[in-house]
């Protein structure tokens, strides 16, 4: 199997963290977002240590909200003692309803309002990570009307490409996020920040995409950044004491794509930090970084009904679901690729070859393509892997669906974290 927490059991049955997954979906029904707490404490500390270890001091991960938000990942972020980073009003009010200290919260984004920004300052957030010139004067302007000094990180875009989905590249010069370092404007944006007076200036981020597997794109942003760091430093005297390096290390979402050892990769980029400071005479600043799918994503498992299979002679197969682009829209949106087991025979031969088709009425509602199965009937269960991370977080309410459950699997219990959405949640706001 894909992970160390899927196997098979006697009966035959698929199981995720210790549990059989046709059991869960007759427990909640089905579609059904399940997901292994432990797996998720895990992996934080796994970043956590690492970034103790080959980082300066304080440097510590900060949760990528994004990747999969609601109220339970946050009271988790909180006992693990890691920072978050969120990039919405509802991020920040679903971090701040579970409690989550949110001193410890960054505050995201390309297109701040006016009232996000309020929103954000008045429920505390911990810094913001200005995206633009238009954003840092707006939020100069209403620190002040609020009386305190807004710390910031000015989010500079380095200018490479790491080799990922160009939808999932975000460091190149032309990107939506952040102010070019290669045109001059970052400088000049350091300029403008320190003359703002309800901004304190704190430091730098970047991030330079998602699913990347190497320690060397990382690397050379580092050294990239540091580079700034010091021509900033020499020409503004400013010196930052932080560095956010943003997320973007991969999962394994098919046997093809590479194993990643986290703790690896994090000490190569300390090397690099380390080599890079010592040639240009600077301190290593304090280092942030986000990761969000890295810490979720395999750490999730979406269980499905199978509803009909169908063959059209000499073309294709299908077998539909009960689920679809409504709460895993990554395939319609980037062609992403998963695993795909049948789950009620997972020792069975997998002699059948199909396209996974969702309810909704769009002939582009597929999980994917080709894969490999048992041939299924009408009523087993059917697990998606690797669905922790931009799934419940993407889901929608086309068609008039509704959202799936989140169910919490940990080695002591099997717990409800979200709901699973009624017809009478979706018709709440309608008059």
């Amino acid at each position: 199997m894909l992970y160390n927490d899927v196997s098979v059991n006697e009966r035959g049955h698929l199981t995720f963290a210790g549990y059989d997954t046709v059991e869960l979906a007759e427990k909640y029904g089905t579609p059904l977002y399940i997901m292994n707490e432990d797996k998720i404490r895990a992996r934080v500390r796994e970043y956590k240590n690492a970034m103790q270890d080959y980082f300066p001091s304080g440097s510590v991960p900060e949760f990528a909200s994004k990747a999969f938000c609601c109220k339970q990942i946050y009271r988790i972020m909180a006992e693990e003692e890691i920072d978050i980073d969120v990039v919405s009003p509802g991020e920040i009010y679903t971090a701040a309803s579970a409690g989550f200290p949110m001193e410890k919260s960054f505050f995201h984004g390309n297109n701040k309002t006016d009232g996000d920004i309020a929103f954000a300052i008045d429920n505390k957030v911990g810094c913001f990570v200005v995206d633009n010139l238009d954003e840092l004067k707006a939020l100069d302007k209403i620190a002040g009307q609020k009386g305190i000094k807004q710390k910031i990180l000015l989010r500079v875009t380095p200018g490479i490409d790491p080799h990922t989905h160009k939808k999932i590249s975000t460091g190149s010069v032309e990107s939506k996020f952040g102010i070019a370092i290669e045109t001059g404007q970052a400088l000049e944006a350091v300029y403008e920040a320190l003359d703002c007076k309800n901004i304190l200036l704190c430091g730098y981020h970047c991030h330079i995409g998602s699913q990347i597997f190497e320690s060397e794109p990382f690397g050379t942003a580092s050294e990239i950044m540091l580079e700034f760091i010091k021509d900033t430093a020499d020409k503004t005297g400013f010196v930052p004491e932080m560095l956010n390096l943003g997320g973007g290390f991969g999962v394994r979402y098919t046997e093809n794509d590479p194993e990643i050892d986290y703790r690896k990769r994090i000490c190569e980029v300390g090397e690099i930090l380390n080599r890079q400071c010592e040639k240009l005479g600077i301190a290593v600043p304090k280092i942030l970084m986000e990761p969000g799918r890295s810490l979720v994503a395999d750490a999730g498992m979406t269980l499905y009904t199978v509803g009909s299979v169908k063959e059209i002679r000499g073309y294709k197969n299908y077998v539909s679901i009960d689920g679809g682009m409504t709460d895993n829209p990554r395939y319609t949106l980037y062609e992403s690729p998963y695993t795909v087991v049948l789950a009620s025979r997972a020792n069975e031969k997998a002699d059948f070859t199909a396209t996974l088709a969702g309810r909704c009425c769009e002939s582009g509602d597929l999980i994917g393509e080709n894969f490999e199965l048992p041939k299924p009937v009408r009523g087993e269960i059917l697990a998606v892997l690797t669905t922790g991370a931009y799934n419940y977080s993407m889901a929608s309410n086309y068609n008039r669906i509704g959202r799936p459950p989140v169910v919490m699997l940990n080695s002591k219990k099997d717990y409800i974290a979200v709901e699973r959405e009624s017809f009478e949640d979706m018709c709440r706001l309608d008059k």
